[in-house]
């Protein structure tokens, strides 16, 4: 398996640019991937040269449909249920694509919190 691009440096400050201004997003990395997560809850990121966003199925159908949005497979074959790849042409459009990510932002705000996913520590048997 041949190791992932990184992402251009321009498409990481067109991320840091679409990103909404608010206190519940946490920023951090996934896969060495710039995204960004609301109550534990990934809404987008970055996949080499490849933005993603998360958005309900009927949307996300929808998206893909008439919208040329992809399903993102970091690996060929391998979906990541719920997220979409935003079109290479629409990438030259930062105001569409801050609406987008804003209503990715909104769907993913709906879904209940993750649980921290650190493993508690198991009491000793002595």
């Amino acid at each position: 398996m041949s190791p992932w691009e990184k992402s251009p440096e321009s498409m990481i400050e067109l991320f840091d640019r679409v990103l909404p201004d608010d206190a519940a997003v946490e920023h951090r990395k996934m896969f060495g991937y710039p995204c960004a997560f609301v109550n534990g809850n990934m809404f987008t990121g970055l996949f080499g040269k490849q933005m993603f966003v998360r958005f309900p199925e009927g949307e996300r159908s929808r998206m893909i449909d008439e919208q040329g949005f992809k399903p993102l497979e970091p690996m060929p074959g391998r979906p990541m249920k719920d997220y979409i790849v935003v079109p290479p042409d629409l990438l030259g459009r930062e105001a569409e694509i801050k609406k987008i990510v804003s209503r990715s932002l909104a769907f993913s705000k709906s879904l209940p919190p993750k649980a921290n996913s650190k493993k508690r520590a198991k009491p000793s048997k002595k």
